[in-house]
């Protein structure tokens, strides 16, 4: 599926699309810089990262608190706050990010973007209790140690949403042995073998 159809299918204004690239091009000028993601994934920025992370922002309807963890270059916490621009602009983001530049990469983002969010410069197990609603986070960690820091900043009601490679039915089998949880496997439309794995009821064992 072409970019143009993907946004198409994930009903991506004109306003939002706008958004979209400028975000690409702070990504592009500070990337050389502190490496917001790797090199090689450049040439398919729009498929691998932000329509990626548009499709974790459509696994559930915008809540009123949105916390993305271990945000590094905004993906999907600074595309989160982007799409809410426009379509959910009471709903909070927040991103937990303990690197200093990273996070002024990120609040550089979402001043040129126009997108509002709150940057916590923390490490995630340091930063206060958040009750998400909805809690994210992208390429940080194995799902034992995601739904670990979802204990401490996940509402009891609310909902985990973690993008998984095709490794995903391994990581929540090993989760298991420690945890409950309920979980929907969400097929991306980027990776045919990759997942949003939706969580909610978490619990230790």
């Amino acid at each position: 599926m072409t970019t143009e159809a993907l946004l198409e299918r994930l009903n991506v204004s004109r306003e939002t699309l706008d958004r979209l690239k400028i975000f690409e091009q702070v990504l592009l000028k500070w990337n050389p810089k502190i490496n917001l993601v790797s090199r090689n994934s450049l040439d398919d920025l729009w498929t691998r990262h932000i329509i990626d992370s548009v499709q974790v922002f459509r696994c559930v309807s915008p809540p009123n608190h949105w916390v993305d963890m271990g945000s590094g270059g905004g993906l999907p916490g600074v595309i989160v706050a982007i799409m809410a621009a426009e379509e959910s602009p009471n709903t909070k983001v927040t991103l937990i990010e303990s690197d200093q530049r990273k996070s002024a990469f990120l609040r550089t983002a979402a001043r040129e973007c126009g997108a509002k969010l709150t940057v916590i410069s923390k490490r995630i197990e340091q930063a206060d209790p958040q009750n998400a609603d909805v809690l994210s986070a992208r390429a940080l960690a194995d799902l034992s140690l995601l739904l670990e820091f979802s204990e401490r900043h996940l509402s009891p009601t609310g909902t985990a949403l973690f993008p998984k490679g095709a490794n995903w039915k391994k990581e929540v089998d090993n989760a298991r042995q420690r945890w409950r949880f309920d979980f929907e496997p969400i097929t991306s439309l980027t990776e045919p073998d990759a997942v949003v794995l939706k969580i909610e009821g978490v619990a230790r064992v």
